[in-house]
């Protein structure tokens, strides 16, 4: 009765085996070409929700002072003299992934990955940052300036993991590897934002219309 009763075990057991193993191959197996979904596809399923979404074992880089970009509008000076003014400049930079898709704030994708980052790093992971500022420029005559601005830069690198309830092309799990860059906060790892003024001569088309203006209030002609 005892061996009766092992062997009925050791049969249940067998099976729960196979079962087990059926579930990885159909997990790790090759899947046809017409079966692979696109890298987009799959992060789509994520950022909306249809695919059960983590972004795993998530690596935060070091942190680098990124491109100057314009930031404010454009001070000609139409005078005959150096002459300052203050001019308020707005900045707001977000993420991309390494396919250059732009993460949002408030998006499943930035959720996400602000959740494995915190839990690793016990810190908060934003997907983008707005400053808004004012500066005295002064700009020669002639010339024409402009505010440029850098910001603290970073990038997290990870993998995403996609399961689905009932297999999608072939399988409950995906897997998509990839890098997000995106704003740090001012001071990580030593790098600090930096604001710029720029300037340069007029071309003789914009001479031309300072020319056309007359008068001391219109010594500055601020354009887009």
């Amino acid at each position: 009765m005892a061996n009766n009763r092992r062997m009925r075990y050791g049969g249940r057991m067998l099976a729960l085996s196979a079962a087990a193993l059926g579930m990885i191959a159909a997990i790790a197996g090759p899947a046809s070409a017409d079966d692979q979904p696109t890298r987009a596809q799959l992060i789509a399923d994520c950022d909306s929700g249809q695919g059960k979404c983590t972004f795993n074992d998530p690596k935060v880089g070091q942190a680098y002072l990124g491109s100057f970009h314009r930031v404010s509008d454009s001070l000609y000076n139409c005078s005959t003299s150096p002459a300052t003014q203050s001019m308020t400049w707005s900045d707001t930079v977000g993420s991309t992934d390494s396919a250059g898709v732009s993460v949002t704030a408030g998006g499943n994708i930035a959720g996400i990955i602000d959740l494995s980052v915190t839990a690793t790093y016990s810190h908060t992971w934003s997907s983008t940052h707005s400053e808004t500022s004012s500066i005295n420029m002064t700009v020669k005559p002639g010339e024409v300036g402009w505010i440029t601005r850098a910001q603290v830069m970073q990038t997290v690198s990870g993998t995403w993991q996609t399961h689905y309830d009932d297999r999608k092309w072939g399988h409950y799990f995906w897997f998509v590897p990839d890098v997000v860059t995106g704003p740090a906060p001012n001071g990580t790892d030593g790098q600090s934002n930096a604001v710029v003024v720029k300037s340069r001569k007029m071309t003789a088309e914009e001479k031309r219309s300072c020319s056309s203006r007359s008068g001391k209030a219109k010594a500055f002609a601020v354009r887009s």
